[in-house]
């Protein structure tokens, strides 16, 4: 018992440093972002020092500063892709399961089409077919990452439907929404949480990607796709901090959102923490 009490106190502690970390990044970012535009031609090429943390680039402008705005541009359309894509995975995955073998066949015939595509293609596809840029990048993400959520949406409307309790409710002359807003929703709520924290990661991966491979943001929008992208034609001189710390914020960041999603799922579901 103490055990798994202080289980669930490790993951709380985790989930609590992961979600103050990234909103400290996020939002340090935004009151950073003119100061991360300035170029000083004085101090271009600085090493990393205590001044300038993660140096200076080409134009002399601040790594730290560039970074810290890159990665919150990447969180903030993280967020926005990852909500859209599981909202619309637990519109499709419950219609799936509730609508019948038709609509169930449709939707499923979709979910295997588009797991069956190359994840990075089809998104550099619908990206540059929305015009790339923000715009471009978020309906890109949204449209690509609902498939995994909306399966596990649909197996767990479809367990749940044969369940004792919600077949005497239908017995009972209970509505379908009544038992859906009673008896589903609070099943299926943490499930579509962890789901849809587990989905940051993906997107600011994948924003970071199709950005670095010139499909994404513009280059006059400081994202870390597009540092990166502009680190490789100095790495060569020696300018080594150009794609290191921004590279190891960006993982950092990926691999604390993953934390995060992991650690909920510890709190949300008691059972999963002897996992």
């Amino acid at each position: 018992m103490r055990r798994k009490y202080n289980q669930r106190q490790k993951a709380k502690a985790l989930l609590i440093f992961s979600v103050l970390f990234l909103a400290a990044v996020a939002v340090s970012g935004v009151f950073l972002r003119d100061a991360a535009m300035v170029t000083d031609f004085s101090r271009k090429n600085i090493p990393p020092c205590l001044a300038y943390p993660f140096g200076t680039d080409w134009l002399g402008r601040n790594m730290f500063y560039r970074t810290l705005t890159g990665l919150s541009t990447s969180i903030l359309i993280g967020i926005t892709a990852a909500g859209v894509s599981a909202f619309m995975a637990l519109l499709l995955g419950t219609a799936a399961a509730t609508l019948g073998k038709k609509a169930d066949s449709v939707i499923s015939f979709f979910i295997d089409m588009v797991m069956g595509i190359p994840h990075i293609l089809l998104l550099i596809l619908i990206s540059y077919a929305c015009g790339k840029g923000l715009k471009g990048v978020i309906i890109g993400v949204a449209l690509t990452h609902w498939t995994s959520l909306a399966r596990l949406i649909r197996g767990e409307v479809m367990q749940l439907r044969q369940s004792e309790y919600i077949l005497i409710a239908e017995k009972l002359g209970h509505s379908k929404f009544e038992i859906a807003k009673k008896h589903m929703l609070p099943h299926l709520l943490p499930q579509f949480l962890v789901g849809l924290v587990l989905l940051f990661p993906h997107a600011i991966l994948h924003e970071s990607s199709i950005t670095f491979l010139g499909f994404g943001l513009s280059a006059e929008q400081p994202a870390i796709g597009i540092i990166l992208s502009e680190s490789m034609k100095y790495l060569i001189t020696g300018k080594w901090w150009l794609a290191v710390f921004p590279g190891i914020m960006l993982v950092l960041t990926v691999v604390l959102f993953d934390r995060g999603g992991s650690a909920l799922r510890r709190i949300l579901d008691p059972g999963s923490a002897h996992e």
